[in-house]
């Protein structure tokens, strides 16, 4: 089972995607206007439908907004089916687009699709904002770009990754990573994290974050 999030402004739409979902033993929460307070509560959902055409705030926006702070599936719902609306839609994050119509057997195949395909991805990778580390052959993308990580640069930034929003200093990355039985320089860190910034800073992000005196700590958005 999972917990689902539906947005959209249309109370009789919204209805449906519930009935629909409940058949698949899922946890369906409707919302038809986007509020502020929604941000704080995303972490609770396995996958978003989102209504591209909201009264305040269109589906495009708000998927931007939330896309480095979920990394859960956000499927489209529109009536929009040009090229180019669908195009700009992955752009801005989207995993999918539902087009309006749809059929019953389309949503509930859609969304378990995308459903499955997290829990397969879950086992052998791990993903914060758009930074997504794959454990088996141990690399690591900000979005289609490989980072070009050492086995330590990638040992520190799945630490932190991992673990993000939690600070560590210098010599708890060190035994996390290393263990006090390698021969090694705590100092170290220091140029490796340097190095993992410039590489994450090539590709367009910068998730590490200093707080001085203290040590380093991943941000969770990846911007």
């Amino acid at each position: 089972m999972a917990h689902i999030l539906a947005i959209d402004d249309d109370k009789a739409m919204l209805a449906l995607i519930k009935n629909a979902l409940k058949k698949d033993g899922h946890e369906v929460t409707c919302i038809s206007r986007i509020a502020d307070s929604l941000i704080n509560r995303l972490s609770s959902y396995d996958l978003i439908l989102l209504d591209v055409m909201m009264p305040d705030v269109d589906g495009y926006t708000f998927c931007r907004e939330i896309r480095s702070l979920t990394d859960c599936p956000i499927l489209f719902l529109t009536a929009k089916g040009l090229e180019e609306d669908v195009d700009f839609g992955f752009s801005m994050g989207a995993d999918d687009y539902i087009k309006k119509p749809f059929s019953i057997l389309e949503l509930r195949a859609r969304v378990n699709a995308h459903l499955r395909r997290e829990q397969r991805e879950k086992t052998s990778c791990f993903s914060v904002g758009c930074v997504r580390f794959f454990l088996t052959k141990k690399e690591a993308f900000a979005g289609d770009a490989r980072l070009p990580f050492t086995r330590s640069e990638y040992e520190i930034s799945l630490l932190l990754a991992k673990n993000h929003g939690q600070i560590y200093s210098r010599e708890q990355i060190f035994e996390n990573v290393f263990g006090y039985d390698r021969e090694s320089d705590i100092s170290a860190i220091t140029e490796h994290i340097k190095n993992i910034r410039k590489k994450l800073a090539a590709a367009g992000v910068s998730p590490i974050e200093t707080v001085w005196g203290i040590g380093y700590r991943w941000n969770g958005g990846g911007k």
